[in-house]
């Protein structure tokens, strides 16, 4: 399992954030810089104990209502290969890991193949701020159902107090800048 370090990022993962986020296609900002809190999230290992993996959710709070986003994370201890420079996000160096290249995750493949085997219900979220702790909060719904599928990560998170629906939907909790605790999806398998 994956051992979190306490330790300083320089740059920081929100200062990396704060540049990065408004240049994506999925941003709602207003085009003002964002000021982004860490809001919620989780982790997952990777089987080969290489690449990092966080699904962080912010929320900018620089518009008249804020605005929560997923950002799933790869951090990796050597460039992608093959991978282009639009899914790197940043470089930052680690207190004691070194020099980290930080990809969307959503352009990983380590950590898209870890988000397909917790919607099939054969990897177990941890949390995102403590060594070796599952973090039950996060569901899935329908877990183990066929996942031949895509999968439709929600940039965009929406509160929603539904937890049932169609198999293979991800839920988890984020807070709002007022400290509103509330739960949404953060992915899902897209229908065939």
């Amino acid at each position: 399992m994956a051992s979190i370090h306490r330790t300083t990022m320089s740059p920081t993962k929100l200062e990396l954030l704060s540049g990065w986020l408004p240049k994506q296609s999925w941003y709602v900002g207003s085009g003002e810089t964002p000021d982004l809190v860490k809001a919620g999230g989780f982790r997952l290992d990777d089987p080969a104990g290489e690449v990092g993996i966080e699904f962080m959710v912010v929320a900018d709070a620089a518009g008249q209502e804020p605005v929560a986003y997923l950002v799933p994370l790869g951090y990796r201890g050597a460039a992608l290969e093959g991978a282009s420079g639009a899914t790197l996000i940043g470089t930052s160096e680690h207190g004691v890991l070194g020099t980290r290249w930080i990809y969307d995750g959503a352009h990983d493949p380590v950590v898209l193949a870890q988000l397909s085997a917790l919607l099939r219900g054969e990897a177990e979220p941890q949390q995102q701020s403590v060594s070796d702790t599952p973090d039950p909060t996060v569901v899935v719904h329908g877990a183990g159902a066929d996942q031949g599928a895509d999968i439709r990560i929600n940039r965009v998170l929406r509160a929603s107090e539904a937890e049932q629906g169609a198999p293979g939907r991800l839920v988890a909790g984020w807070t709002w800048p007022d400290g509103t605790a509330v739960r949404g999806e953060l992915a899902a398998v897209a229908p065939r």
